[in-house]
Protein backbone atom coordinates (compact mmCIF):
# COMPACT_ATOMS: atom_id res chain seq x y z
CA UNK A 1 0.00 0.00 0.00
CA UNK A 2 2.90 2.32 0.79
CA UNK A 3 4.15 2.32 -2.83
CA UNK A 4 0.65 2.93 -4.18
CA UNK A 5 0.07 5.76 -1.70
CA UNK A 6 3.33 7.43 -2.68
CA UNK A 7 2.43 7.27 -6.37
CA UNK A 8 -1.04 8.71 -5.73
CA UNK A 9 0.40 11.40 -3.51
CA UNK A 10 2.86 12.33 -6.24
CA UNK A 11 0.06 12.63 -8.77
CA UNK A 12 -2.10 14.71 -6.45
CA UNK A 13 0.77 17.07 -5.65
CA UNK A 14 1.54 17.83 -9.31
CA UNK A 15 0.54 21.16 -10.79
CA UNK A 16 -2.88 20.88 -12.48
CA UNK A 17 -2.84 20.63 -16.26
CA UNK A 18 -5.58 21.65 -18.64
CA UNK A 19 -6.09 20.10 -22.07
CA UNK A 20 -8.06 22.36 -24.44
CA UNK A 21 -9.65 20.91 -27.56
CA UNK A 22 -11.50 22.81 -30.23
CA UNK A 23 -12.41 26.11 -28.55
CA UNK A 24 -9.48 28.49 -28.72
CA UNK A 25 -11.05 31.31 -26.75
CA UNK A 26 -11.23 29.17 -23.60
CA UNK A 27 -7.59 28.19 -23.86
CA UNK A 28 -6.58 31.83 -24.40
CA UNK A 29 -8.49 32.88 -21.27
CA UNK A 30 -6.69 30.28 -19.17
CA UNK A 31 -3.29 31.26 -20.56
CA UNK A 32 -3.97 34.87 -19.55
CA UNK A 33 -4.50 33.57 -15.99
CA UNK A 34 -1.12 31.77 -16.08
CA UNK A 35 -2.77 28.34 -16.14
CA UNK A 36 -0.71 25.75 -18.07
CA UNK A 37 -2.70 24.68 -21.12
CA UNK A 38 -1.96 21.93 -23.63
CA UNK A 39 -3.79 22.56 -26.89
CA UNK A 40 -5.11 19.71 -29.00
CA UNK A 41 -5.92 20.21 -32.69
CA UNK A 42 -9.19 18.29 -32.76
CA UNK A 43 -12.61 18.74 -34.29
CA UNK A 44 -15.63 16.42 -34.44
CA UNK A 45 -15.95 14.11 -37.47
CA UNK A 46 -18.08 15.45 -40.33
CA UNK A 47 -21.82 14.83 -39.92
CA UNK A 48 -22.92 11.62 -41.58
CA UNK A 49 -19.61 9.78 -41.09
CA UNK A 50 -20.37 8.30 -37.67
CA UNK A 51 -21.73 5.00 -39.00
CA UNK A 52 -18.88 4.61 -41.49
CA UNK A 53 -16.27 5.28 -38.80
CA UNK A 54 -17.91 2.76 -36.49
CA UNK A 55 -18.09 0.16 -39.29
CA UNK A 56 -14.43 0.52 -40.25
CA UNK A 57 -12.98 0.88 -36.75
CA UNK A 58 -15.08 -2.01 -35.43
CA UNK A 59 -14.30 -4.38 -38.28
CA UNK A 60 -12.41 -7.50 -37.14
CA UNK A 61 -8.87 -7.51 -38.48
CA UNK A 62 -8.85 -3.82 -39.41
CA UNK A 63 -5.73 -2.99 -37.42
CA UNK A 64 -3.94 -6.02 -38.85
CA UNK A 65 -4.83 -5.00 -42.42
CA UNK A 66 -3.51 -1.48 -41.91
CA UNK A 67 -0.36 -2.83 -40.24
CA UNK A 68 0.24 -5.16 -43.19
CA UNK A 69 -0.18 -2.38 -45.74
CA UNK A 70 2.02 0.16 -43.98
CA UNK A 71 4.58 -2.56 -43.25
CA UNK A 72 4.94 -3.20 -46.96
CA UNK A 73 5.38 0.54 -47.59
CA UNK A 74 8.09 0.91 -44.94
CA UNK A 75 10.06 -2.17 -45.96
CA UNK A 76 10.33 -1.20 -49.64
CA UNK A 77 13.92 -0.86 -50.89
CA UNK A 78 13.84 1.43 -53.95
CA UNK A 79 16.85 1.31 -56.24
CA UNK A 80 17.60 3.29 -59.39
CA UNK A 81 18.41 0.58 -61.93
CA UNK A 82 18.11 2.16 -65.39
CA UNK A 83 17.27 5.21 -67.50
CA UNK A 84 15.28 4.58 -70.71
CA UNK A 85 12.89 6.33 -73.12
CA UNK A 86 9.21 6.27 -72.17
CA UNK A 87 8.31 4.70 -75.50
CA UNK A 88 10.40 1.66 -74.56
CA UNK A 89 9.59 1.14 -70.88
CA UNK A 90 5.95 2.26 -70.89
CA UNK A 91 4.99 1.27 -74.42
CA UNK A 92 3.69 4.74 -75.23
CA UNK A 93 2.58 5.20 -78.82
CA UNK A 94 2.86 8.51 -80.73
CA UNK A 95 0.03 10.78 -79.65
CA UNK A 96 -0.35 9.16 -76.21
CA UNK A 97 0.54 11.38 -73.26
CA UNK A 98 0.53 10.67 -69.54
CA UNK A 99 -0.33 13.41 -67.06
CA UNK A 100 -0.33 14.04 -63.32
CA UNK A 101 -3.29 13.47 -61.05
CA UNK A 102 -6.59 11.67 -61.54
CA UNK A 103 -8.17 11.27 -65.01
CA UNK A 104 -8.70 14.48 -66.96
CA UNK A 105 -9.97 15.62 -70.37
CA UNK A 106 -8.67 18.59 -72.39
CA UNK A 107 -11.94 20.49 -71.79
CA UNK A 108 -11.34 20.54 -68.02
CA UNK A 109 -7.57 20.97 -68.13
CA UNK A 110 -6.03 23.99 -66.40
CA UNK A 111 -3.67 26.46 -68.04
CA UNK A 112 -0.39 24.80 -66.98
CA UNK A 113 -1.69 21.34 -67.94
CA UNK A 114 -2.72 22.62 -71.36
CA UNK A 115 0.65 24.35 -71.77
CA UNK A 116 2.53 21.15 -70.94
CA UNK A 117 0.44 19.13 -73.39
CA UNK A 118 1.04 21.73 -76.11
CA UNK A 119 4.77 21.49 -75.41
CA UNK A 120 4.63 17.70 -75.66
CA UNK A 121 2.93 17.97 -79.06
CA UNK A 122 5.72 20.28 -80.25
CA UNK A 123 8.43 18.05 -78.80
CA UNK A 124 7.05 14.96 -80.54
CA UNK A 125 6.69 16.77 -83.88
CA UNK A 126 2.90 16.37 -83.89
CA UNK A 127 2.36 20.10 -84.43
CA UNK A 128 4.40 22.97 -85.85
CA UNK A 129 3.03 25.79 -83.71
CA UNK A 130 1.41 26.13 -80.27
CA UNK A 131 -1.85 27.16 -81.93
CA UNK A 132 -1.85 24.08 -84.13
CA UNK A 133 -1.07 21.88 -81.12
CA UNK A 134 -3.88 23.37 -79.02
CA UNK A 135 -6.34 22.94 -81.87
CA UNK A 136 -5.39 19.32 -82.38
CA UNK A 137 -5.68 18.59 -78.65
CA UNK A 138 -9.10 20.23 -78.54
CA UNK A 139 -10.22 17.93 -81.37
CA UNK A 140 -9.11 14.86 -79.42
CA UNK A 141 -5.93 14.17 -81.44
CA UNK A 142 -4.11 12.82 -78.35
CA UNK A 143 -4.87 10.09 -75.85
CA UNK A 144 -4.53 11.27 -72.23
CA UNK A 145 -4.07 8.93 -69.27
CA UNK A 146 -2.88 9.43 -65.67
CA UNK A 147 0.75 8.61 -64.87
CA UNK A 148 -0.43 6.57 -61.86
CA UNK A 149 -2.20 4.14 -64.18
CA UNK A 150 1.20 3.16 -65.60
CA UNK A 151 3.31 2.84 -62.45
CA UNK A 152 4.58 6.35 -63.11
CA UNK A 153 4.62 9.73 -61.40
CA UNK A 154 5.32 13.16 -62.85
CA UNK A 155 5.94 16.48 -61.06
CA UNK A 156 3.53 19.40 -61.60
CA UNK A 157 1.71 18.80 -64.93
CA UNK A 158 3.56 15.48 -65.07
CA UNK A 159 3.24 15.17 -68.84
CA UNK A 160 5.16 12.22 -70.27
CA UNK A 161 5.51 11.69 -74.01
CA UNK A 162 7.15 8.75 -75.84
CA UNK A 163 10.55 10.42 -76.46
CA UNK A 164 11.09 11.56 -72.86
CA UNK A 165 13.61 9.59 -70.83
CA UNK A 166 12.50 7.91 -67.61
CA UNK A 167 14.20 6.94 -64.38
CA UNK A 168 13.51 3.25 -63.70
CA UNK A 169 13.26 2.46 -59.98
CA UNK A 170 12.87 -1.10 -58.74
CA UNK A 171 11.71 -2.16 -55.28
CA UNK A 172 14.32 -4.76 -54.34
CA UNK A 173 12.17 -6.04 -51.46
CA UNK A 174 8.72 -6.47 -53.07
CA UNK A 175 9.66 -6.58 -56.76
CA UNK A 176 7.65 -3.62 -58.08
CA UNK A 177 8.92 -1.01 -60.55
CA UNK A 178 8.11 2.70 -60.76
CA UNK A 179 9.06 5.39 -63.27
CA UNK A 180 9.53 9.14 -63.39
CA UNK A 181 10.79 11.54 -66.04
CA UNK A 182 14.04 13.51 -65.73
CA UNK A 183 13.92 16.84 -63.92
CA UNK A 184 14.20 19.96 -66.11
CA UNK A 185 15.08 22.46 -63.38
CA UNK A 186 13.02 25.46 -62.23
CA UNK A 187 11.40 28.46 -63.88
CA UNK A 188 10.06 28.23 -67.44
CA UNK A 189 9.89 24.46 -67.85
CA UNK A 190 7.36 22.07 -69.39
CA UNK A 191 6.09 20.70 -66.10
CA UNK A 192 5.00 24.22 -65.08
CA UNK A 193 3.19 24.67 -68.39
CA UNK A 194 5.84 26.58 -70.36
CA UNK A 195 6.44 25.57 -73.99
CA UNK A 196 8.69 28.25 -75.52
CA UNK A 197 11.60 27.39 -77.85
CA UNK A 198 14.07 27.22 -74.95
CA UNK A 199 11.85 24.65 -73.21
CA UNK A 200 11.66 22.39 -76.25
CA UNK A 201 15.39 22.79 -76.94
CA UNK A 202 16.23 21.75 -73.37
CA UNK A 203 13.96 18.69 -73.58
CA UNK A 204 15.57 17.61 -76.86
CA UNK A 205 19.03 17.92 -75.31
CA UNK A 206 17.83 15.85 -72.33
CA UNK A 207 16.70 13.14 -74.74
CA UNK A 208 19.84 13.19 -76.89
CA UNK A 209 22.52 13.95 -74.29
CA UNK A 210 21.47 13.68 -70.65
CA UNK A 211 19.37 10.51 -70.86
CA UNK A 212 21.87 8.31 -72.73
CA UNK A 213 24.80 9.36 -70.51
CA UNK A 214 22.80 8.75 -67.34
CA UNK A 215 21.79 5.33 -68.65
CA UNK A 216 25.42 4.44 -69.28
CA UNK A 217 26.46 5.65 -65.82
CA UNK A 218 23.66 3.85 -63.95
CA UNK A 219 24.27 0.59 -65.79
CA UNK A 220 28.00 0.80 -65.11
CA UNK A 221 27.40 1.64 -61.46
CA UNK A 222 24.73 -0.95 -60.75
CA UNK A 223 21.63 -0.38 -58.58
CA UNK A 224 21.72 2.94 -56.70
CA UNK A 225 20.29 2.70 -53.17
CA UNK A 226 17.83 5.61 -53.14
CA UNK A 227 16.56 5.01 -49.60
CA UNK A 228 20.08 5.44 -48.26
CA UNK A 229 20.47 8.72 -50.12
CA UNK A 230 17.10 9.97 -48.86
CA UNK A 231 17.91 9.04 -45.26
CA UNK A 232 21.21 10.94 -45.44
CA UNK A 233 19.62 13.93 -47.14
CA UNK A 234 17.00 14.33 -44.39
CA UNK A 235 19.85 14.66 -41.90
CA UNK A 236 21.48 17.27 -44.14
CA UNK A 237 18.49 19.63 -44.27
CA UNK A 238 16.28 18.29 -47.10
CA UNK A 239 12.62 17.31 -46.78
CA UNK A 240 12.70 15.64 -50.24
CA UNK A 241 9.93 17.57 -51.97
CA UNK A 242 10.68 21.27 -52.23
CA UNK A 243 14.24 20.97 -50.95
CA UNK A 244 16.49 18.36 -52.60
CA UNK A 245 19.86 20.10 -52.51
CA UNK A 246 21.61 17.52 -50.34
CA UNK A 247 20.01 14.55 -52.10
CA UNK A 248 21.03 15.93 -55.49
CA UNK A 249 24.62 16.36 -54.32
CA UNK A 250 24.67 12.82 -52.94
CA UNK A 251 23.27 11.33 -56.17
CA UNK A 252 25.71 13.24 -58.36
CA UNK A 253 28.60 12.10 -56.13
CA UNK A 254 27.37 8.51 -56.32
CA UNK A 255 27.36 8.55 -60.13
CA UNK A 256 30.31 10.90 -60.69
CA UNK A 257 32.98 8.30 -61.41
CA UNK A 258 30.71 6.36 -63.74
CA UNK A 259 29.71 9.52 -65.61
CA UNK A 260 33.36 10.49 -65.96
CA UNK A 261 34.10 7.03 -67.41
CA UNK A 262 31.43 7.41 -70.09
CA UNK A 263 32.39 6.79 -73.69
CA UNK A 264 31.57 10.35 -74.76
CA UNK A 265 33.41 13.63 -75.51
CA UNK A 266 34.55 15.49 -72.40
CA UNK A 267 32.44 18.54 -73.19
CA UNK A 268 29.26 16.41 -73.29
CA UNK A 269 30.10 14.83 -69.93
CA UNK A 270 30.90 18.25 -68.46
CA UNK A 271 27.56 19.55 -69.72
CA UNK A 272 25.74 16.78 -67.85
CA UNK A 273 27.66 17.55 -64.65
CA UNK A 274 26.85 21.26 -64.97
CA UNK A 275 23.17 20.59 -65.54
CA UNK A 276 22.75 18.09 -62.70
CA UNK A 277 24.96 19.98 -60.25
CA UNK A 278 23.24 23.27 -61.01
CA UNK A 279 19.71 21.90 -60.61
CA UNK A 280 18.88 21.49 -56.91
CA UNK A 281 15.75 19.52 -57.81
CA UNK A 282 17.58 16.98 -59.95
CA UNK A 283 16.96 14.29 -57.30
CA UNK A 284 13.26 15.11 -56.87
CA UNK A 285 12.12 12.83 -59.68
CA UNK A 286 14.18 9.90 -58.38
CA UNK A 287 12.71 10.45 -54.92
CA UNK A 288 9.20 10.54 -56.40
CA UNK A 289 9.74 7.23 -58.17
CA UNK A 290 11.12 5.76 -54.93
CA UNK A 291 8.03 6.92 -53.04
CA UNK A 292 5.77 5.54 -55.79
CA UNK A 293 7.47 2.14 -55.56
CA UNK A 294 6.99 2.11 -51.78
CA UNK A 295 3.35 3.19 -51.97
CA UNK A 296 2.56 0.65 -54.69
CA UNK A 297 3.97 -2.12 -52.50
CA UNK A 298 1.16 -1.32 -50.05
CA UNK A 299 -1.67 -1.58 -52.60
CA UNK A 300 -4.34 -4.24 -52.63
CA UNK A 301 -4.72 -5.06 -48.93
CA UNK A 302 -8.48 -5.68 -48.43
CA UNK A 303 -9.99 -3.40 -45.82
CA UNK A 304 -6.97 -1.14 -45.37
CA UNK A 305 -7.55 2.61 -45.25
CA UNK A 306 -3.90 3.40 -46.00
CA UNK A 307 -3.56 6.15 -48.62
CA UNK A 308 -1.39 4.90 -51.49
CA UNK A 309 -1.69 7.92 -53.80
CA UNK A 310 -2.32 11.65 -53.48
CA UNK A 311 -2.21 13.47 -56.81
CA UNK A 312 -3.42 16.69 -58.45
CA UNK A 313 -3.98 17.57 -62.09
CA UNK A 314 -4.46 21.32 -61.66
CA UNK A 315 -8.24 20.91 -61.54
CA UNK A 316 -8.92 17.95 -59.23
CA UNK A 317 -7.22 16.53 -56.17
CA UNK A 318 -7.48 12.74 -55.93
CA UNK A 319 -6.52 9.97 -53.51
CA UNK A 320 -6.50 6.18 -53.68
CA UNK A 321 -6.60 3.70 -50.79
CA UNK A 322 -4.92 0.33 -50.43
CA UNK A 323 -8.26 -1.37 -49.78
CA UNK A 324 -10.35 0.21 -52.57
CA UNK A 325 -8.36 -0.78 -55.66
CA UNK A 326 -7.75 1.75 -58.42
CA UNK A 327 -10.79 3.90 -57.59
CA UNK A 328 -10.13 7.65 -57.34
CA UNK A 329 -11.82 9.87 -54.75
CA UNK A 330 -11.66 13.44 -56.01
CA UNK A 331 -12.46 17.01 -55.06
CA UNK A 332 -11.42 20.48 -56.22
CA UNK A 333 -7.70 21.25 -55.97
CA UNK A 334 -6.92 24.25 -53.77
CA UNK A 335 -4.52 27.13 -54.41
CA UNK A 336 -1.34 26.85 -52.27
CA UNK A 337 -0.63 29.47 -49.62
CA UNK A 338 2.96 30.59 -49.99
CA UNK A 339 5.55 32.99 -51.35
CA UNK A 340 5.59 34.33 -54.90
CA UNK A 341 8.38 35.13 -57.34
CA UNK A 342 8.91 38.70 -58.54
CA UNK A 343 5.67 40.55 -59.21
CA UNK A 344 3.50 37.42 -59.19
CA UNK A 345 0.74 37.06 -56.61
CA UNK A 346 -2.20 34.82 -55.64
CA UNK A 347 -4.24 35.98 -58.63
CA UNK A 348 -1.58 34.47 -60.93
CA UNK A 349 -1.62 31.06 -59.23
CA UNK A 350 -3.18 27.91 -60.60
CA UNK A 351 -4.81 25.40 -58.24
CA UNK A 352 -2.43 22.75 -56.96
CA UNK A 353 -0.98 20.38 -59.54
CA UNK A 354 1.34 17.36 -59.72
CA UNK A 355 2.04 13.79 -58.64
CA UNK A 356 4.80 14.98 -56.31
CA UNK A 357 2.51 14.58 -53.28
CA UNK A 358 3.53 10.92 -53.53
CA UNK A 359 6.45 12.08 -51.35
CA UNK A 360 4.06 13.07 -48.54
CA UNK A 361 2.17 9.81 -49.07
CA UNK A 362 5.35 7.93 -48.16
CA UNK A 363 6.46 10.14 -45.24
CA UNK A 364 8.52 12.87 -46.89
CA UNK A 365 7.91 16.43 -48.08
CA UNK A 366 5.44 18.25 -45.86
CA UNK A 367 5.54 15.36 -43.38
CA UNK A 368 9.29 15.92 -42.93
CA UNK A 369 9.29 19.72 -42.70
CA UNK A 370 10.94 19.56 -39.27
CA UNK A 371 14.03 18.10 -40.98
CA UNK A 372 14.36 21.15 -43.25
CA UNK A 373 13.89 24.38 -41.27
CA UNK A 374 15.40 26.36 -44.16
CA UNK A 375 12.37 25.43 -46.28
CA UNK A 376 10.32 28.14 -44.58
CA UNK A 377 12.29 30.74 -46.57
CA UNK A 378 10.91 29.13 -49.73
CA UNK A 379 7.32 28.32 -48.76
CA UNK A 380 6.62 30.85 -45.99
CA UNK A 381 6.12 30.63 -42.23
CA UNK A 382 8.58 30.27 -39.37
CA UNK A 383 10.75 27.39 -38.15
CA UNK A 384 8.35 26.47 -35.31
CA UNK A 385 5.61 26.18 -37.94
CA UNK A 386 7.64 23.56 -39.81
CA UNK A 387 8.21 21.55 -36.64
CA UNK A 388 4.55 21.80 -35.65
CA UNK A 389 3.44 20.65 -39.11
CA UNK A 390 5.47 17.45 -38.84
CA UNK A 391 4.32 16.77 -35.29
CA UNK A 392 0.68 17.19 -36.35
CA UNK A 393 1.11 14.54 -39.07
CA UNK A 394 1.85 11.85 -36.48
CA UNK A 395 -1.84 12.09 -35.54
CA UNK A 396 -3.03 10.82 -38.94
CA UNK A 397 -0.35 8.27 -39.83
CA UNK A 398 0.01 4.59 -39.02
CA UNK A 399 3.74 4.43 -38.37
CA UNK A 400 7.10 6.17 -38.19
CA UNK A 401 9.56 5.49 -40.98
CA UNK A 402 12.48 3.43 -39.63
CA UNK A 403 15.02 4.81 -42.11
CA UNK A 404 13.88 8.41 -42.61
CA UNK A 405 14.73 10.14 -39.34
CA UNK A 406 14.54 13.77 -38.19
CA UNK A 407 17.52 15.06 -36.14
CA UNK A 408 15.53 17.97 -34.66
CA UNK A 409 13.03 15.47 -33.19
CA UNK A 410 15.75 13.33 -31.60
CA UNK A 411 15.95 11.18 -34.74
CA UNK A 412 12.32 10.19 -34.60
CA UNK A 413 11.14 8.56 -37.83
CA UNK A 414 9.03 10.70 -40.14
CA UNK A 415 5.26 10.20 -39.88
CA UNK A 416 4.42 7.73 -42.65
CA UNK A 417 1.36 5.94 -43.96
CA UNK A 418 -1.66 8.27 -44.01
CA UNK A 419 -4.77 6.59 -42.59
CA UNK A 420 -7.93 7.95 -44.23
CA UNK A 421 -9.94 6.92 -41.18
CA UNK A 422 -7.75 9.00 -38.85
CA UNK A 423 -7.97 11.98 -41.18
CA UNK A 424 -11.77 11.90 -41.00
CA UNK A 425 -11.87 11.14 -37.29
CA UNK A 426 -9.49 13.97 -36.28
CA UNK A 427 -10.22 16.52 -38.99
CA UNK A 428 -6.46 16.96 -39.49
CA UNK A 429 -5.57 17.13 -43.18
CA UNK A 430 -2.21 16.16 -44.71
CA UNK A 431 0.15 19.07 -45.30
CA UNK A 432 1.84 19.25 -48.71
CA UNK A 433 4.62 21.63 -49.67
CA UNK A 434 4.58 22.35 -53.36
CA UNK A 435 5.54 24.61 -56.22
CA UNK A 436 2.97 27.03 -57.62
CA UNK A 437 2.35 27.09 -61.37
CA UNK A 438 1.08 30.15 -63.21
CA UNK A 439 -2.61 30.04 -64.11
CA UNK A 440 -2.00 30.96 -67.75
CA UNK A 441 -0.45 28.41 -70.12
CA UNK A 442 3.18 29.23 -70.90
CA UNK A 443 3.86 31.18 -67.68
CA UNK A 444 5.95 28.67 -65.74
CA UNK A 445 6.57 28.74 -62.00
CA UNK A 446 5.26 31.70 -59.99
CA UNK A 447 6.00 30.61 -56.41
CA UNK A 448 5.98 27.87 -53.78
CA UNK A 449 3.95 27.15 -50.67
CA UNK A 450 1.82 24.78 -48.62
CA UNK A 451 -1.55 23.26 -49.46
CA UNK A 452 -4.03 20.78 -48.00
CA UNK A 453 -6.30 18.31 -49.81
CA UNK A 454 -10.06 18.91 -49.83
CA UNK A 455 -11.55 17.15 -46.80
CA UNK A 456 -14.32 15.56 -48.85
CA UNK A 457 -11.95 13.18 -50.64
CA UNK A 458 -11.18 11.42 -47.36
CA UNK A 459 -14.84 11.34 -46.38
CA UNK A 460 -15.75 9.74 -49.73
CA UNK A 461 -12.91 7.22 -49.36
CA UNK A 462 -14.02 6.30 -45.85
CA UNK A 463 -17.62 5.74 -46.98
CA UNK A 464 -16.41 3.49 -49.79
CA UNK A 465 -14.19 1.56 -47.39
CA UNK A 466 -17.13 1.06 -45.02
CA UNK A 467 -19.39 -0.17 -47.83
CA UNK A 468 -16.79 -2.61 -49.15
CA UNK A 469 -17.76 -6.13 -48.14
CA UNK A 470 -14.16 -7.40 -48.27
CA UNK A 471 -12.85 -8.56 -44.94
CA UNK A 472 -9.48 -7.19 -43.87
CA UNK A 473 -6.62 -9.41 -44.85
CA UNK A 474 -5.05 -11.43 -42.01
CA UNK A 475 -1.35 -10.75 -41.34
CA UNK A 476 1.19 -13.01 -42.92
Amino acid sequence: MGGTGQRLGGLLNREPRVVAAGVGVLADALVQQAVPVEGVDWRPPPPGTEAALAAVLGRPGQAAADALAVGRMLTARPELVDVRPAGEVLGLEPGTFLHAGPPLEWERASGPMRGALVGAMLLEGLAATPEEAAGALARGAATLDPCHHHGTVGPMAGVVSPSMWMLVVRDAEHGGTAYCSLNEGLGKVLRYGAYGPEVIERLRWMGAGLGPLLREAVRRHGPVDLLSIMAQALQMGDELHNRNRAATALLVRELAADLAAADAPRDRVAEVFRFAGGNDHFFLNAGMAAAKAAADAARGVPGSGLVVAMARNGTDFGIQLSGTGDRWFTGPAGVPDGLYLGAYGPDDANPDIGDSAITETAGMGGFALAAAPAIVRFVGGEVPDAVAATQRMYEITLAEHPALQIPLLSFRGTPAGIDATRVVRTGILPVIDTGIAGREAGTGQVGAGLVEPPAEVFTAALLALAEDGSRPEPPR
